[in-house]
């Protein structure tokens, strides 16, 4: 089990407010620091790449931030243990259909915009409370009641192109993966950190790893 002299980097590449989810994390006995360091990256023990926005306007924030490549050195060649919350985990995919350019490819997807029927009562983006359907064993769902909400704030979603790293899916419209999973590698669709007790659940489950 992880304890506090583990540390954990929330990885802050200017896609909005971390404050909560750094609270929710030093709540649960985690050591966390906020930070863009290349340096720091490369010392923690675990990593978070968090983020809402635009995929494109990301990429470009990692690649100006020189923290692409250390990234990449942390968690495919180290095998960190990463965590990417709502577009962080659509950052892992290959590319994505809301701007041409290349994501991290760590996960053999794509993000891709959801497809929802037209004229009912689903709308883009997504946003509120939703189940996850747990399709495999995880250390990070373990003790997740099945019948737990998460809340969801996103307009694409990973499109996997191996079914083996899908962790969860959610039904809104259509199905779509709200959770993978790949060694290492961890994504979340929904934001753990305004889950309530079942986020607060996930998130130990993580630190815990």
């Amino acid at each position: 089990m992880a304890t506090t002299r583990q540390r954990i980097v929330i990885v802050d590449y200017g896609t909005g407010n971390l404050n909560s989810l750094k609270k929710g994390l030093t709540r649960i006995g985690a050591e966390i620091q906020v930070s863009f360091s290349a340096k720091d990256i490369t010392e923690a023990d675990k990593i978070i790449l968090p983020g809402v926005g635009h995929f494109a306007t990301a990429m470009s924030s990692l690649e100006r931030l020189d923290l692409v490549d250390t990234l990449h050195e942390s968690v495919i060649v180290r095998q960190k243990p990463v965590l990417g919350i709502c577009l962080g985990m659509e950052l892992m995919a290959k590319r994505s259909e809301e701007a041409p350019g290349d994501g991290l490819g760590w996960l053999e997807a794509n993000a891709i915009r959801l497809a929802i029927p037209a004229g009912g009562r689903y709308k883009v983006p997504h946003m509120g409370w939703n189940r996850i359907i747990i399709k495999k064993s995880s250390s990070l769902v373990s003790g997740v009641e099945e019948d737990s909400e998460f809340y969801f704030a996103h307009s694409y979603y990973v499109e996997l192109l191996d079914p083996q790293d899908l962790l969860g899916e959610t039904r809104y419209g259509s199905t779509f993966p709200s959770a993978v999973e790949k060694g290492n590698i961890f994504g979340v669709q929904f934001h753990p950190e305004k889950s309530h007790d079942a986020g607060t659940h996930l998130l130990r489950n993580f630190v815990q790893l």
